[in-house]
């Protein structure tokens, strides 16, 4: 038996939402290696390994985060309602590794 439209849907949002929450993550790592490449004289790896030495972790997610509102932005025009649901947990989740670590 096919599967219905409905089933269809149902899992098309939770993979859109997973998709969306991907996107997060990577679009996080590319600004904080954006800022590294930018704003120090480490690479991406020895920076990343400084920066958690010296308690700037945190920070340092942050910084790389901004590049998440303009995804956001960008799938909100285009009408991505669940993948821009996707990011914005995303930022919690990472938001929640960074009150608590």
């Amino acid at each position: 038996m096919p599967p219905n439209n409905s089933t269809l849907g149902i899992g098309m949002n939770k993979i859109e939402l997973l998709l969306g929450m991907l996107i997060g993550f990577s679009t996080t790592i590319v600004g904080m290696f954006l800022f590294f490449y930018f704003f120090t004289d480490y690479d991406f790896v020895t920076g990343i390994h400084i920066m958690r030495a010296q308690g700037y972790w945190g920070k340092i997610i942050t910084l790389g985060s901004i590049l998440n509102l303009i995804m956001f932005t960008i799938l909100l025009k285009l009408d991505k309602d669940t993948l821009a649901k996707g990011i914005i947990f995303a930022l919690i989740l990472m938001t929640i590794y960074t009150i608590f670590q």
